[in-house]
């Protein structure tokens, strides 16, 4: 053998020998000295029954250890008080440990460990150092009790029976209020009696944990609050909510806690129940971004019952049974800053009994809801505590059911996308608020909203509006394309409507004053079909006048059908009506007005003016009353009843009714009349008038023939005390223009044999001598060709209607062929006569009372006749006192 090779043997020898007895000499050191130098260089006294320890590899070997902490009052390390039976670390850094006072170990093993620790206290923010950190890659205890105190001595967290295998453990109170108080890589856990309470609200329990093959099972999971709810309102009134929490049994598998990130799978939770207390606080807006994300892969909630209760203490939600099942669920700080703050790839959500409860009170026997589809069944609503201006339902409905195409928020925007809507059996009452829309109010979340088929089915709805019902039995309605998006100025919402469709059966509306109905109603975009239209007072003509402040008509209508066609546009911002042929059969209306109330002082403004002043676009081509009956009557506080106009067998064109809103179209409305007049002589009217002329000119023309003058009697005579008796109006023609000042043109009337009476205000005793007086001055005959008068200077009372300065005109005409061109000459002779027989029947009245008075005094006692006498005597003497 060489001697080098001699050498180098006897070296390696000499240097295993040293390491074997610096080794024996570090044991027997380390089991007699240790103790003392942790004493006198660390923070805490250890003592135990064995100690082995490898100086190569690091390993160290102890059993029955004790530890305690040579001060516990020291905030600045961990505390540590309690056993260890066994206790095995792998790869001990003894160089750290020594010069950087710095436990790391590779494997941290313990045996039934007892152990109380005391977290330090939170690191100091501004220097960014760390007190005694303890780092373990990996730690296991089996058959633990563990109690962790924070530096308050206010408890943390404990376990009993704890099993535990965590690759990666690292838990610090910082982690505890920035990111999370335990993350770990990997974990095996087993153990009972688990507690946490990670603030002064809250305390966490678990009954028990066990885990098989990365398979997590917890038992009686609770969320308690430490205090009662009038507490929680007095220590933390900034805070909006107090929650309860409860799961009887959870299984989930792979979960991973790390640095700031929590994610596991096939999460189950069983018959969980979560209760929440509001405050009534709003809760404080905070830019704070999340420091944390979640993942959960597919996560199930079974039975899950939820409550929440008003600041009075009263349920705001109850839902008995819920379940959800969420895959890919995830929460970040990007998902935190949209409107809904989680996302997720699939979800499917059901429920039970749900209940709901505060201005509007809902209730749900049963819904379910998923990505693609929807259903709602027996859902009812009803009026829940009133809140000013606020409408109210009170409605329940069989079923609801939908299909979504896409249903996502992008940037806090809602993208909506509803393949068909299906809404069946709904029947109740909708009440409207009062409250005024906010104006110039803007799009809010809404990016685009379209329904792209929505149908109500074998409903019964009212709609009631300020105590106006509206009413829609056997509603079906199908609406297609309706589609909401933002306003091109951001200012509100528009809304569109492609087509519709509805149909109901006794349809009602009902006002102040009327009831309006309609046996049937057809609506949709291109038709609108109404049979056995009826508008019918609510209250007599007396209770009418006494509620009307001043004069107004009161109308009882009828139509057997009413049928319109065309196009039009009522839900977009581009509203208009565009009417190929409207059609009213039979029609039979009675407009009653009284003079009794006050004048309207409003202005009245021409038709053409009222047609102009409709905002949106609206044109009728054709407009047809066929086979029509129109009776007006009116009374004043002098007439003995109304007096009474009748238009029979009317017949009504009007062509080219419009609002002057469509650039390029004619605006003249030709309006054709032919009736019956008072069921005794045919009438026909030509009126036109261009709705774009600013001048409201207008021009109406008509004729009438073979009237019997008593056929008028029932209007005049109620209160002008006036009848025909006699006569015939054998043609009578009129021919007016006009503008919102008055009317002229010409007027011709040929009758025959004309006579009248004048009578007393109860319309009963005939006035021979007025009537005599008045026959004198009327033309009984016309002759046979009259000449026309020309009707002029008819001022109008700009609160009066058309019609009263329409009859104004024909009563000039009337005069002045009746009566004589020079009216106003004739009309005061005629005054003056009447006058003159008024004095002469006073004066027969005076005589007749003096005559009278004369036998009296003739047939008194002697001694009164002589009174009687002397009085005559001294007239005598002084004539002048006769």
């Amino acid at each position: 053998m060489k001697k080098w090779v001699k050498r180098l043997l006897i070296s390696l020898g000499i240097l295993l020998l040293l390491l074997l007895v610096a080794n024996f000499g570090l044991n027997i050191w380390l089991k007699t000295q240790l103790p003392d130098y942790i004493k006198k260089n660390t923070d805490y006294k250890v003592s135990y029954k064995t100690l082995d320890v490898d100086l190569g590899s690091g390993n160290i070997f102890a059993a029955g250890i004790t530890i305690n902490s040579k001060n516990p009052q020291n905030v600045g390390v961990i505390g540590l008080q309690g056993t260890i039976d066994t206790l095995k670390i792998s790869r001990f850094g003894i160089y750290d440990a020594i010069c950087n006072k710095t436990i790391s170990s590779t494997d941290l093993l313990l045996a039934k460990p007892n152990l109380n620790i005391s977290l330090a206290k939170p690191v100091d923010k501004k220097t960014g150092k760390k007190r005694n950190p303890v780092m373990f890659e990996n730690i296991r205890i089996s058959k633990g009790k563990i109690n962790i105190f924070k530096h308050t001595k206010q408890k943390f967290l404990s376990v009993h029976e704890l099993d535990l295998f965590v690759e990666n453990l690292q838990m610090t109170e910082e982690s505890v209020e920035d990111k999370l108080p335990v993350v770990f890589d990997h974990y095996d856990i087993k153990g009972k009696n688990f507690f946490l309470r990670p603030d002064n609200v809250y305390a966490v329990t678990i009954s028990t944990i066990t885990t098989s093959n990365g398979q997590m099972s917890v038992g009686n999971f609770r969320l308690i609050p430490l205090l009662s709810f009038e507490q929680f309102k007095r220590f933390y009134p900034k805070k909006p909510k107090l929650f309860e929490f409860s799961i009887p049994k959870m299984d989930f598998k792979d979960v991973v806690l790390k640095k700031n990130k929590i994610s596991l799978a096939n999460a189950d939770f069983q018959n969980p129940v979560l209760t929440i207390h509001n405050t009534g606080i709003k809760p404080e807006k905070t830019r704070k971004k999340m420091n944390f994300e979640v993942n959960l892969e597919d996560v199930k909630l079974n039975n899950l019952s939820v409550l929440v209760n008003k600041p009075d203490g009263s349920k705001l939600l109850a839902a008995k049974t819920l379940n959800v099942k969420v895959n890919q669920l995830k929460f970040d700080k990007v998902t935190a800053e949209e409107v809904i703050p989680i996302g997720y790839k699939d979800f499917h959500f059901s429920g039970k009994d749900i209940q709901y409860s505060n201005h509007q009170n809902f209730s749900l026997e049963s819904f379910a809801l998923n990505p693609k589809s929807g259903e709602i069944r027996n859902l009812v609503l009803s009026p829940g505590i009133p809140e000013q201006g606020k409408g109210s339902m009170d409605l329940k409905t069989r079923h609801i059911a939908f299909n979504i195409n896409t249903f996502e928020f992008v940037k806090r925007k809602l993208n909506l996308d509803l393949k068909d809507v299906l809404v069946e059996n709904v029947s109740g009452t909708i009440k409207a608020g009062t409250a005024k829309p906010k104006r110039n109010s803007g799009p809010g979340i809404i990016q685009s909203v379209i329904v792209r088929k929505m149908s109500v089915k074998n409903s019964d709805i009212v709609y009631d509006k300020g105590m106006q019902p509206l009413a829609f039995h056997d509603l079906n309605a199908t609406v297609n394309a309706i589609e909401i998006a933002p306003k091109p100025n951001n200012q509100g919402l528009s809304f569109k409507v492609k087509d519709y469709f509805l149909t109901t059966r006794n349809f009602a509306y009902k006002t102040q004053f009327y009831n309006l109905s309609a046996g049937l109603l057809k609506v949709n975009k291109n038709k609108i079909q109404v049979n056995n239209f009826a508008m019918k007072p609510l209250v007599s003509r007396a209770q009418f006048i006494k509620m009307i402040p001043v004069e107004r008509d009161l109308y009882d209508l009828k139509a057997t059908q009413i049928i319109a066609d065309g196009s039009w546009d009522l839900f977009s911002d581009h509203r208009s009506i565009n009417a190929s042929n409207v059609t009213i059969q039979a029609a039979d209306a009675n407009i009653f007005r009284s003079k009794i109330p006050n004048d309207d002082p409003k202005i009245k403004p021409l038709y053409s003016r009222l047609l102009r002043s409709i905002k949106i676009p609206v044109t009728v081509n054709n407009l047809e009353l066929k086979n029509s009956v129109l009776v007006y009557e009116e009374d004043t506080p002098q007439s003995a009843g109304p007096g009474k106009l009748t238009f029979s067998n009317f017949n009504m064109n009007v062509k080219n009714l419009n609002s002057a809103k469509v650039k390029g179209k004619p605006t003249k409305v030709d309006i054709r009349i032919n009736c019956s007049f008072m069921n005794l002589a045919p009438l026909s009217v030509n009126w036109n008038f261009d709705v774009a002329d600013s001048n409201d000119a207008f021009s109406i023309s008509g004729k009438t023939s073979n009237l019997p003058a008593s056929g008028i009697n029932p209007f005049i005579r109620p209160y002008l005390h006036v009848t025909a008796t006699s006569g015939t109006i054998q043609e009578m023609l009129f021919n007016f223009k006009g503008n919102p000042a008055g009317i002229h043109g010409t007027f011709n009337l040929k009758h025959k044999d004309l006579k009248i009476a004048v009578l007393d205000k109860q319309n009963r005793e005939k006035k021979g001598v007025l009537t005599a007086v008045a026959n004198i001055f009327i033309r009984s005959d016309s002759g046979k060709f009259p000449e026309a008068v020309e009707v002029e200077n008819v001022e109008r009372d700009p609160t009066k209607s058309f019609f009263n300065l329409f009859w104004k005109g024909i009563e000039q005409g009337l005069k002045k062929t009746l009566i004589g061109r020079n009216v106003e000459k004739t009309e005061k002779t005629v005054k003056e006569a009447v006058s003159s027989v008024k004095e002469v029947k006073q004066t027969v009245k005076e005589l007749k009372q003096d005559i009278k008075t004369k036998k009296e005094e003739l047939t008194a006692p002697k001694e009164e006749k002589k009174g009687f006498l002397k009085k005559i005597f001294k007239k005598k003497e002084n004539p002048e006192a006769e």
